[in-house]
């Protein structure tokens, strides 16, 4: 997020944090933090810049003093905003491994407006381009070409969507982002679109997808086993659920990384699946997307409603 947008009200403070976001864009990481100290000595209650801080320090380096200011970010941020338990817990500090919903909004409506220059044009990110080859390619083992009704959960901007409209007859999506959503909305691909807590928007009318698609979505999730369970309510007995993993090859079905995003071992999370009445039709490892320029591993998956 830029939080610099969120003005502390007081122009000196202000000032000194927009000289230390000048040499933040220089990489001078040490230096930025130390006027961003500076700058909360005169508004010690400014909730974005204790953020600020904390991102400062950790990109120099000094975790024990990321840490210290996102503590204080905890305090103060009763909505969490802005993240701080997920940071505190990434970095072994205590907090929560689960993002609140009041992060992930505010996260992608700052995005919105450049999310898919950034994710396609810079990152190389091409999930919704394979799970469109894999959902096509079960349609054909099938022997059809259509669904009746598909769900695109945490639709975004609509990328996922534009590749899923000529396969469906009813599409709708679901996202916590007012801004992801307008910009979906301009594309004339849905249906319907809906503001909503993805597991909420599942328990609307069970039995009655035939396509449920969650697009670089369950990494920002955690703990899939209410989606998952979700989802398979949702579907008709044959319905399709597909969906994306970055994925980990250590020993905990999840974990969460410094990027803030979850990571997912593949196993555990087909025997979630499994164990919700989902049968795993599609596995594929993957490159989804690449980070500081290297690639971020992954998997596709699709399974069925028994």
């Amino acid at each position: 997020m830029r939080e610099i947008q969120y003005s502390s009200g007081d122009l000196v403070a202000d000032r000194r944090a927009s000289y230390a976001a000048a040499l933040a864009a220089e990489r001078a990481f040490a230096e930025a933090a130390e006027l961003m100290a500076q700058a909360l000595e005169m508004v010690p209650q400014w909730v974005a810049g204790w953020n600020l801080l904390g991102a400062y320090r950790e990109a120099a380096g000094d975790i024990a003093g990321a840490v210290a200011a996102w503590t204080q970010l905890l305090q103060l941020d009763a909505r969490g905003l802005f993240g701080a338990t997920l940071k505190l817990a990434a970095h072994g500090a205590g907090g929560s491994a689960q993002a609140a919903p009041a992060y992930v909004e505010a996260l992608f409506d700052d995005y919105a407006s450049r999310f898919e220059d950034a994710l396609v044009g810079r990152l190389g990110y091409r999930t919704p381009e394979m799970l469109e080859v894999a959902i096509r390619d079960t349609l054909a083992a099938r022997g059809a070409t259509r669904f009746e009704r598909a769900l695109d959960l945490g639709c975004g901007t609509g990328l996922m969507g534009e590749r899923l409209w000529p396969l469906v007859d009813r599409l709708e999506g679901v996202d916590l982002s007012a801004n992801m959503l307008a910009e979906a909305r301009r594309k004339r691909t849905y249906d319907r679109l809906q503001k909503a807590d993805l597991v909420a928007f599942l328990l609307e009318a069970p039995g009655t997808a035939d396509l449920i698609v969650a697009a670089d979505v369950f990494n920002y999730v955690g703990d899939l086993q209410g989606p998952l369970a979700a989802a398979s309510n949702a579907l008709r007995p044959g319905g399709l659920v597909a969906f994306s993993l970055e994925t980990h090859a250590g020993p905990d079905a999840v974990r969460l990384g410094t990027t803030l995003r979850f990571q997912h071992a593949t196993t555990p999370t087909l025997a979630i699946c499994q164990a919700v009445g989902l049968r795993t039709v599609r596995v594929e490892a993957t490159t989804i997307r690449l980070e500081r320029g290297l690639p971020v591993e992954g998997a596709i998956v699709l399974a069925e409603r028994v």
